[in-house]
């Protein structure tokens, strides 16, 4: 081998070669496979990629489990090989690595990616063993076993000897989407090590996952829209479990069936987007995509009862992503996306600890839709939103000004639509490992009173005694009332983001199709941003309305340019 083997390697080889000749009950990854169906154009499509990897021209991300999924549904070997020769090569790479004294790729960025590549190694080693070499094996599975061993151990990591402290980065927050890929990395290589050597640390980590799942009331993620998308992979490794060992976490909460309500609630009635929650790193406005479409169709395998299973279908076949665009997504097609399905029942939905309120007028795609924020605040990826509202009517009316940045990631309440409290001319931020808190009031047709106590965002800071917002969402139209207490030199500032410049007549504002009038106070002071003028990122459109003028109340109206908001509300054309 090319890296000279610690004791401890010794030890884990010898243990290896015990485990062989001693399985354990669980130890095979026996995933069903049986809802393939061979004559689909989504299996044609699948086949065509890795054929394409095949003849030597893999596609972006091609992965050592797509061909060995290929080959446990065909049986041909060519498909087991190329898995085969990938896995040798990452395993080679990984050697070298350690040789010159170095970590291997899969100990980068925290360990963020050891779920993929170990998940190949294992997927790869239990479905095309027949085919592997016993010097493969052994080296393999000592890779293996030492990067799930960092992973956990992050103090005392080391490769070939050579220490690799790492920080443990969210080894113990089952909220993370980095959690899961440790999960996913542990759980694949228990399953296909065969040696017991993982099975009570990985009962520990599913059991703290299963319990934080069933403490999100209403589904959905803490991180938001854009990394919640990482739960895909929780509900996938739910139905991997499943087949291999007969236990169904997915069953032990309801936090997959009310994540299905939540994503459908989420998205905004053109079927093009969802709420922008927190931070959107890979595209900065959050458009339907593959990911989406496989964290449903996901959900939809592992749902426990027909009227979540019909919801997703409806949303599956709703969405303008009919089929995966990018190759590296083509084998979560296979999963079955159900025939028309219905759509939830109520207007109006309230996820509790996510803290997110979504609510319209109507199921059809020229519906009104507002989401509202004011509940726990603690994970890295969300934003200072606690108190911010969106509101959409064929495109956004009003919504946070991150989504027109280049980096998606600015958290700050200035790019929300919420009050701004300034002190001494800084602004005054949300902290985080806090809880806002709602009640939610539905009535009939979409509408909605809301109200929240949003004070604690601001863990007791003495400039802002008191923050309470009311919202009432009906008719078409978002009354947003804001009653406050400041403490000395302290001010707040009401604002609203929206796509176009915004043009003042008065006591109120045009944005495009968005009207606001503001009711309360009778002079307000109006001022406006240009998001594209601003230092610290890139903006590509954007702006900002900042209504000031009270020193304890604010009470705005917003709606769109339609016979029912606008009646007794006066707004000059320009």
């Amino acid at each position: 081998m090319p890296f000279s083997l610690s004791v401890r390697h010794c030890v884990l080889l010898a243990t290896l070669a015990l485990a062989a000749a001693t399985p354990v009950a669980h130890a095979q990854i026996t995933i069903d496979l049986s809802y393939v169906d061979t004559q689909s154009a989504q299996y044609q499509r699948f086949k065509d990629w890795v054929d394409q990897a095949v003849a030597g021209n893999p596609g972006y991300a091609f992965s050592a489990s797509e061909a060995a999924t290929m080959y446990k549904l065909t049986g041909q070997t060519q498909y087991a090989d190329l898995a085969i020769d990938m896995v040798d090569d990452q395993v080679s790479a990984a050697e070298a690595a350690i040789a010159g004294g170095n970590r291997p790729e899969v100990a980068g960025d925290s360990y963020l990616h050891v779920g993929a590549m170990i998940g190949d190694l294992a997927l790869t080693l239990d479905w095309c063993k027949t085919r592997i070499s016993t010097n493969q094996q052994t080296r393999w599975a000592a890779y293996a076993e030492q990067a799930v061993w960092n992973v956990w151990n992050p103090t005392q990591a080391q490769w070939g000897g050579n220490a690799f402290p790492w920080s443990g980065w969210s080894i113990n927050d089952p909220a993370n989407n980095y959690y899961y890929s440790f999960l996913q990395a542990t759980m694949y290589w228990a399953l296909a090590s065969n040696t017991g050597n993982w099975d009570s640390l990985l009962n520990t980590k599913w059991q703290a996952l299963a319990s934080y799942m069933g403490s999100v009331q209403g589904g959905g993620s803490e991180e938001g829209t854009g990394y919640g998308l990482s739960h895909a992979r929780v509900f996938e490794l739910y139905r991997v479990w499943r087949d291999a060992t007969g236990t169904n976490f997915a069953t032990q909460n309801s936090h997959l069936n009310d994540s299905i309500a939540w994503w459908i609630h989420a998205t905004v009635p053109t079927f093009a987007k969802t709420a922008a929650i927190g931070d959107q790193s890979r595209v900065s406005e959050p458009v339907i995509y593959d990911y989406h479409r496989n964290l449903m169709l996901q959900a939809r395998a592992m749902a426990s009862t027909q009227q979540r299973r019909d919801n997703a279908s409806w949303w599956l076949n709703n969405i303008p992503i009919q089929q995966m665009t990018s190759g590296f997504n083509l084998h979560n097609d296979l999963l079955p996306a159900g025939s028309s399905g219905t759509p939830p029942s109520e207007l109006v939905y309230y996820a509790p600890t996510t803290g997110h309120v979504f609510a319209r007028t109507g199921w059809d795609r020229n519906a009104m839709w507002m989401a509202f924020t004011a509940g726990k605040f603690d994970q890295s990826h969300a934003h200072q939103e606690q108190g911010a509202f969106t509101l959409f009517e064929g495109d956004w009316l009003a919504v946070t000004s991150n989504i027109w940045t280049h980096s998606g990631i600015q958290a700050g309440t200035e790019t929300n639509n919420m009050l701004r409290f300034v002190k001494n001319g800084a602004i005054i931020p949300q902290q985080r490992n806090t809880t806002s808190s709602m009640t939610v009031t539905p009535g009939s047709g979409g509408n909605v009173h809301i109200v929240a106590n949003l004070t604690p965002a601001y863990k007791n800071n003495p400039a802002i005694v008191n923050w309470q917002r009311t919202l009432d969402f009906a008719q078409r139209s978002l009354t947003v009332q804001d009653d406050f207490t400041l403490g000395s030199g302290t001010s707040a500032v009401f604002q609203v983001n929206v796509p176009v410049q915004p043009i003042i007549n008065g006591q109120t504002a045009r944005a495009g199709n968005l009207l606001i009038e503001v009711i309360e106070p009778a002079n307000a002071n109006f001022s406006i941003l240009d998001w594209s003028t601003q230092p610290g990122d890139t903006w590509h459109q954007g702006w900002r309305l900042d209504i000031s003028g009270s020193s304890s109340r604010y009470r705005v109206r917003l709606g769109s340019v339609n016979p029912i908001f606008a009646d007794g509300f006066e707004v000059s054309n320009p």
